[in-house]
């Protein structure tokens, strides 16, 4: 145990993290020990769910913040495949919600199917911790090591998990309250707190454990995490009020064939996560089929609703480029953070702990931003507010590259300008994922409503790929990240994306026509919040707040 005299600034990050973790936990023993079935005006089946979601987005989001490090210093992967491999992984884990979702809704019931899916999860980042040979400096030795056969597992297990979790959980908390129930907006308002407390309490614990003391003991905390997320939802069980069961009565044979589904599923995963260039083919050959199916639809309809198709496709194909930049973040940035800043101390996983907090400090600000400009009129379009997110993440990384200043190794770059490309990335989310999401909703025909959901998230798939393919690139011919290069790379990518979001803010006024916001009609969304996703909530998709429908 280091002495607190000795402490840098990474313990004491770490430190407060854990005190926050112990004043979270402290007050879910409060809730616990009540008799009331509410608390704070709602009911205690929120809160089970608020404690799962945040040690599951504690588990995933820790050893997300670890990976490419993983993958460069244990598994001595170089830098692109490092970047490729992390961006094939987590296009995988935002498709698999489509997966789990349908197996629910059709059969299995939101609730098993998060029971299944924490399981799957728990083994994959438990998983995680088994390691191979130590002190190997070859990596075609390293890699050639039959343990490496467990990490690929692992990685498939936690793809397939969150599928089936991430996909289910959050419609839970729409099944706990009536459509008309005033409570509603504020429940998801305090379950996405969950969600990004999880996700920077996990990133700087797990982060901090994996490499200041060593790998296992941080990927190890991620599964105790998601070991106690789903032993709250288990224990928690009565206080869900018997929501999220099967549709109809579910036989135990053909529930075992479902989770057999899963780990059918697992053994695909297993496959595709090691050869990412299957994972490119299969993006393609499904996003062009997709298409030709949306086509096909809007051309049956009549005009309105067609421009509507339209003005979707529009939406749903800028995509991947906000992606494509935004998850550099876990990608090449990392390893940029790790090689080119002045961290003072701070290891380098812990920076990814920004974007969460800025989403807990700035969502709610966004928020009464939108509704402030509304009744003023001002209000700017949805894909107006795309081209304001392009513009923003963007300008992060130009931002960026003249903080760095120079391309010489040896002068290191301010930790300032790292909180500055996450500013303006999450800033620039907050303008793309929550109004993309409703959008979504609102503007999708009712009978191709949660193809129009898979079809969004599958492009945010496509953007997490495209991700990978930028950070292969910082590696160059030989694979190691250059500063030189991957400072030249960030700020094309940057100019051309600010061209980007100067078409899109030209043609946002014949897009917005195309939406007819005037005569859209009231109709029933389910579980009733406007933007709700039943598909996968990131900690990037927190900052999304419910719209007034046209009446």
């Amino acid at each position: 145990m280091k002495d607190i005299t000795n402490w840098n600034e990474g313990d004491w990050i770490a430190a407060i993290a854990a005190l926050a973790l112990f004043a979270t936990l402290a007050i879910g023993g409060l809730i616990a020990t009540r008799k009331s079935e509410e608390f704070v005006g709602h009911p205690r089946g929120l809160f089970v769910l608020f404690y799962a979601e945040m040690w599951e987005r504690f588990s995933y989001y820790g050893m997300r913040a670890l990976l490419i490090l993983y993958l460069t210093k244990f598994w001595l992967f170089n830098d692109g495949d490092a970047s490729l491999i992390y961006g094939g992984y987590t296009s995988l884990v935002y498709i698999t919600p489509v997966l789990g979702g349908y197996l629910a809704d059709r059969w299995l019931g939101q609730r098993k199917a998060v029971l299944f899916g924490g399981v799957v999860l728990a083994l994959g980042h438990l998983f995680m911790a088994w390691e191979g040979m130590q002190g190997v400096a070859d990596p075609a030795v390293k890699q050639a090591d039959p343990a490496i056969n467990v990490f690929w597992l692992a990685l498939s297990l936690i793809i397939v998990g969150s599928g089936f979790l991430k996909a289910n959980i959050s419609v839970i908390v729409g099944q706990l309250y009536k459509m008309t129930d005033a409570r509603r907006d504020s429940a998801y308002t305090i379950f996405y707190m969950g969600v990004n407390v999880g996700a920077a309490l996990g990133t700087i614990l797990v982060g901090y454990l994996g490499e200041t003391i060593g790998w296992s003991w941080g990927f190890g905390l991620a599964g105790i995490g998601m070991v106690l997320g789903l032993i709250i939802f288990v224990v928690g069980k009565p206080a869900l009020l018997g929501q999220g069961e099967p549709p109809r009565p579910l036989q135990k044979n053909n529930e075992f064939k479902l989770y057999g589904t899963g780990i059918a599923a697992v053994a695909v995963i297993w496959f595709l996560i090691q050869y990412v260039d299957v994972i490119q083919n299969l993006l393609i050959i499904t996003g062009v089929a997709m298409l030709a199916y949306t086509l096909y639809e809007a051309f049956k309809l009549p005009k309105e609703p067609r421009e509507r198709i339209f003005a979707i496709l529009f939406l749903i194909a800028l995509n991947p480029v906000f992606w494509g930049l935004f998850e550099q973040a876990g990608g090449s940035l990392s390893l940029y953070t790790d090689k080119y800043v002045d961290r003072g101390g701070v290891p380098t996983s812990l920076f990814q702990s920004i974007n969460p907090i800025y989403i807990v400090l700035f969502a709610p600000l966004f928020a009464g931003l939108w509704q402030i400009l509304a009744k003023r009129g001002l209000e700017p379009s949805a894909p107006a507010k795309f081209g304001l997110a392009l513009i923003q993440v963007g300008l992060g990384f130009l931002v960026f590259v003249w903080g760095a200043g120079t391309g010489d190794p040896a002068v290191m770059t301010s930790v300032v300008f790292v909180f500055l490309i996450y500013l303006l990335h999450t800033t620039g989310e907050l303008c793309l994922s929550p109004v993309g999401l409703s959008a979504m909703t609102r503007l999708a025909p009712a009978h191709l409503g949660s193809f129009i959901m898979g079809a969004w998230f599958y492009m945010t798939a496509v953007g997490n790929f495209v991700a990978g393919r930028i950070g292969e690139a910082t590696g160059g011919e030989s694979g190691e990240m250059s500063k030189d290069l991957t400072l030249a790379i960030y700020s094309k990518i940057g100019w051309v994306t600010i061209g980007i979001a100067i078409v899109v803010l030209l043609l946002s006024p014949i897009v917005k026509r195309w939406m007819h916001l005037d005569t859209l009609e009231d109709r029933d969304h389910g579980d009733g919040l406007v933007g709700q996703g039943e598909v996968g909530l990131e900690a990037q998709e927190a900052g999304m707040h419910p719209e007034n429908r046209p009446t």
